[in-house]
C-alpha cells in the first residue's frame, strides 16, 4: 500500500479494502469466543499475513497462559526469505529478548535480514500479555493505515486473549473445583464405604457379642442346672483348698450349708489318716505332675460321723476374668465300704469253713501222724522202765530211750501245732515269709493222705527263692487246697502213675511262683476261668468254693492264680505273688483286709 495515491478511484478502493480489513479484525473476537490462546494467536497471524501482505508474523505470549511462554511464527512464502528457519527463529528470539527488557520500540526497526523491516506491536498496555512482531519487504512499512490495523488487531487480540485467559482461569478454577469436588466426593464415598463397612462390622460384632452372651448365659444356665441337679457331689475350691461353691448333694452328704463350707478347706473335713496323702496329691496336681487324681478317703460330717467318698479331683484352667480353681466330684461310697467289710467278714468265715472242711478230710492222716509218735513214746517209756528195773539198771540205755521219747513227743507237738494253726480263726497278718518253708509244712500234713492214695510226690523247691509278702495261714490254705484238688483229680487214674510235682521258682525280677502239676483227668481249655467261679464244682461231694476262695486270697496279695492244661495228661495250677522288698513296713504293704475283700468280690 502506498500512503500517497494520486488516483482517486484507487484511493477509494484502498480505503474500501481497509474498511473491510478493519471489519474483519473487529469480527475476530466473535470467532475467538471460548477459544484457546494458541487458536487465537494462530488465527491472528493468518489474518495479518493475508490482510497486510506480510512476509512473516510471529507472536510471543508470556507465561501467564501456561507454565512456559508460547511462541508461534507464520511465514507467507517459505522460499521467499533467504534464510533457514532456525536462523529466522534466532533473530526473532533476540528481538523478543530485547523487547522483554522494556516497552516495545515505537516504529519499525531493521531486523538484520536483507530487505525486511520488522514492526513490534505489544499485547496489553505494557506488553504484559506478549508481543506481536511482523515483517514486510516494503520500504515504507508500516503505513498509517497498517499501523492502525496492527493496533486494532493487537487490541482485539488482547481482548480475545484476556477473555481466553479469563475463560482458561475459569476453566482451571472449574476444573480444580471439579477435581476437588471429585476428590472430595471420592473421599466421602470412601468414607461412606468405610463407615458402612464399620457399621456392618459393628453390627456383626454386636451380633456375635449377643450370640456369645446368649451362649454364655445358656452355658451358665446349663452348668448351674448340672451343678445343682448332679447325682454326685460337686465342690469348687481355690488352689489353697478353700471352698468356693458346693452343690446340694455335697452339702447334704456332709451336713454343712454352703456358707459354712466356704469357711473351710478340703483338708479341714478330711480324716486325719487321709489328710497327708490328700495334700501330697493336690501338690502334684498343682505342679503339673498329674492331670487329675482319684482318691478314696473319709470325710468327717458336721455331726462327727465318718463318710467314705471317692473323689475325682482336677484343675479347671482359668480365664481373664477368673483364675484357675480345683473341682472335686465326690461320690458317697459309705454303704459300699460297709458292704465290703461285711463281705470280707463273710468271706473270712467262708474261708475258715473251707479250711476246716479241708482239714476234716485229712483227719485220718493227721491221726496217723500223731499216732506214730505216741506209739513211739509208749514203747520207749516201757523200754526205759525195763532198763531201769534191771539189776544193775541200764542207765545209759534208759537215758537214750528217754531222748527218743522226748523226740517223739516233740514230733506229736509239732503236728498238733500245725493243725491248730490251720484251724485258728484270726485276722490276716502280713509278714515276710519263706514260701518254701510254708510249702514243706503243708506237705508234711498232707503226706500220709497222699501216700495212702498212691500219689507219688516230688518236690522241686528253688534254693535261691526270695522271701514273699503275705499271710502265712492264708497262703498255706491255698497250697493245701491245690494239693488236695490235684490228688482228687488223680483218684480215678489206674493206667499211669499218679505223679504230683510241687515246684517253686522266680517269676521275673520281683515275683515268686508256685506250681502244682498233676497227671489227672485235666480240663478243657475253655473251662479254665469257669473253675474259679464260686460254687462251681465237678465233685459229687464238693462245695465249689475252694478255688474261688484261693483266687480271692491270691488277688488280695496283689498276685494272680491260674490253671493250664499239660502237654500230656493232667493240669497245672499256679500262683504268682510279689517278693518281699527289704525294709518295707507292714503299713506300706498295699494289702489290707478291706482291700482283700474288695478284690475277692
Amino acid at each position: 500500500m502506498e500512503e500517497q495515491v494520486e488516483d482517486p478511484a484507487q484511493e477509494t478502493r484502498r480505503l474500501q479494502r481497509c474498511l473491510n480489513d478493519l471489519v474483519s479484525l473487529l469480527a475476530l473476537p466473535a470467532i475467538w469466543r471460548a477459544g484457546e490462546p494458541s487458536q487465537i494467536v494462530q488465527t491472528l497471524l493468518d489474518v495479518l499475513l493475508r490482510t497486510l501482505n506480510l512476509e512473516f508474523a510471529c507472536v510471543r505470549l508470556e507465561d501467564a497462559f501456561g507454565p512456559m511462554p508460547v511462541e508461534m511464527l507464520r511465514v507467507a512464502e517459505p522460499g521467499k526469505i533467504n534464510l533457514r528457519p532456525e536462523q529466522l527463529n534466532n533473530i526473532l528470539r533476540r528481538s523478543f529478548g530485547a523487547q522483554s527488557q522494556g516497552p516495545p520500540a515505537q516504529g519499525p526497526y531493521h531486523s538484520g535480514i536483507e530487505d525486511i523491516s520488522m514492526f513490534p506491536v505489544p499485547l496489553g498496555v505494557q506488553g504484559e500479555i506478549g508481543l506481536i512482531v511482523v515483517g514486510s519487504g516494503r520500504a515504507n512499512f508500516p503505513s498509517q493505515i497498517e499501523s492502525l490495523l496492527l493496533s486494532v488487531a493487537a487490541n482485539q487480540a488482547t481482548l480475545g486473549l484476556q477473555d481466553a485467559k479469563l475463560l482458561c482461569e475459569q476453566k482451571r478454577v472449574a476444573d480444580e473445583l471439579d477435581r476437588q469436588v471429585t476428590e472430595r466426593t471420592r473421599a466421602l464415598a470412601a468414607t461412606n464405604r468405610e463407615l458402612r463397612k464399620q457399621i456392618v462390622e459393628r453390627k456383626k460384632k454386636e451380633e456375635e457379642l449377643r450370640l456369645n452372651e446368649e451362649a454364655l448365659r445358656l452355658g451358665e444356665e446349663r452348668w448351674r442346672s448340672v451343678f445343682e441337679n448332679s447325682a454326685v457331689g460337686v465342690a469348687l475350691s481355690d488352689l489353697h483348698g478353700r471352698f468356693i461353691a458346693t452343690n446340694p448333694v455335697y452339702q447334704n452328704m456332709l451336713g454343712y450349708t454352703e456358707d459354712e463350707l466356704q469357711q473351710l478347706t478340703f483338708l479341714d473335713i478330711t480324716h486325719e489318716e487321709d489328710a497327708e496323702h490328700n495334700r501330697s496329691l493336690i501338690g502334684e496336681l498343682l505342679e503339673g505332675k498329674r492331670q487329675q487324681f482319684q482318691i478314696e478317703k473319709q470325710y468327717r460330717r458336721k455331726d462327727g460321723q465318718p463318710v467314705w467318698v471317692r473323689n475325682n479331683v482336677s484343675v479347671v484352667p482359668g480365664t481373664d476374668r477368673m483364675p484357675r480353681f480345683l473341682m472335686a466330684l465326690s461320690e458317697d461310697i459309705t454303704q459300699r465300704k460297709l458292704s465290703e467289710e461285711a463281705l470280707a467278714r463273710a468271706r473270712s468265715e467262708l474261708a475258715n469253713v473251707a479250711r476246716i472242711t479241708s482239714l476234716g478230710v485229712l483227719t485220718a492222716s493227721i491221726a496217723h501222724e500223731v499216732n506214730q509218735p505216741l506209739s513211739g513214746i509208749i514203747t520207749n517209756a516201757s523200754t526205759c522202765l525195763r532198763m531201769l528195773s534191771a539189776d544193775p539198771p541200764n542207765i545209759d540205755g534208759a537215758r537214750e530211750t528217754a531222748r527218743r521219747t522226748i523226740r517223739d513227743g516233740n514230733r506229736a507237738s509239732e503236728v498238733i501245732s500245725r493243725l491248730r494253726t490251720l484251724y485258728t480263726k484270726r485276722e490276716p497278718a502280713l509278714e515276710s515269709m519263706d514260701l518254701n518253708e510254708a510249702t514243706r509244712e503243708v506237705i508234711a500234713l498232707s503226706l500220709s493222705e497222699l501216700q495212702r492214695n498212691g500219689v507219688i510226690l516230688r518236690q522241686e523247691l528253688a534254693r535261691d527263692l526270695p522271701l514273699v509278702v503275705g499271710d502265712r495261714i492264708q497262703l498255706q490254705q491255698v497250697i493245701l487246697n491245690l494239693i488236695r484238688n490235684a490228688a482228687e483229680a488223680m483218684r480215678t487214674i489206674h493206667d499211669r502213675p499218679r505223679d504230683l510235682l510241687i515246684r517253686t521258682e522266680r517269676d521275673g525280677d520281683n515275683r515268686t511262683r508256685l506250681n502244682v502239676r498233676d497227671s489227672g483227668v485235666g480240663f478243657a481249655p475253655q473251662d479254665a476261668d469257669k473253675m474259679f467261679a464260686a460254687f462251681h464244682t465237678t465233685k459229687t461231694d464238693g462245695m465249689g468254693i475252694g478255688l474261688s476262695i484261693s483266687r480271692s486270697i491270691i488277688e488280695a496279695h496283689q498276685g494272680y492264680l491260674w490253671a493250664t492244661p499239660n502237654d500230656g495228661p493232667g493240669s497245672t495250677f499256679s500262683f504268682s505273688i510279689p517278693c518281699w522288698r527289704g525294709g518295707l513296713a507292714a503299713a506300706e504293704i498295699p494289702v489290707t483286709r478291706a482291700d482283700s475283700s474288695t478284690d475277692a468280690a
